[in-house]
């Protein structure tokens, strides 16, 4: 057995199931530009605003695809942990990365390759952020 090099996963490189799957597609928005910060927002022109809207609507659309929720700024979170069964809240997010979780949907596919495909098209991934996908356990 060999271990690659790359740090990175070949689209091919995985095992392949026949069935359906379900993709958790989350949205991390790095230095993407949203409406929610208008300042950033401004460095799009019109037309790039609405391309951005056009991509989010006809991903939505996409056959598969059950669109989440935006989610509010990380510093509305509240991270819970339970210790020795006491219930222990912290304000804020509990992350060690500065990218911003900023929404999630899912998307019943073929297999990842399909997954890959549509997360190209997820504008916060061309416009600085990174979509990650997690294949969701069904119990």
């Amino acid at each position: 057995m060999s271990i690659s090099p790359l740090p990175v996963r070949l689209t091919h490189d995985y095992y392949q199931q026949e069935d359906d799957m379900k993709f958790m597609l989350l949205i991390h928005q790095g230095t993407t530009p949203t409406p929610l910060d208008p300042e950033a927002w401004a460095t799009l022109s019109p037309e790039e605003q609405q391309a951005v809207y056009d991509a989010y609507k006809a991903i939505n659309a996409t056959p598969g695809v059950t669109p989440g929720n935006g989610l509010q700024p990380p510093e509305t979170a509240t991270t819970v942990r339970v210790n020795d069964g006491k219930t222990i809240t912290i304000d804020g997010p509990f992350v060690d990365t500065k990218e911003a979780l900023n929404g999630y949907l899912i998307y019943e596919a073929d297999n990842l390759d399909t997954a890959i495909e549509l997360a190209a098209r997820i504008p916060a991934a061309r416009l600085g952020g990174a979509i990650e996908i997690r294949p969701i356990m069904e119990w």
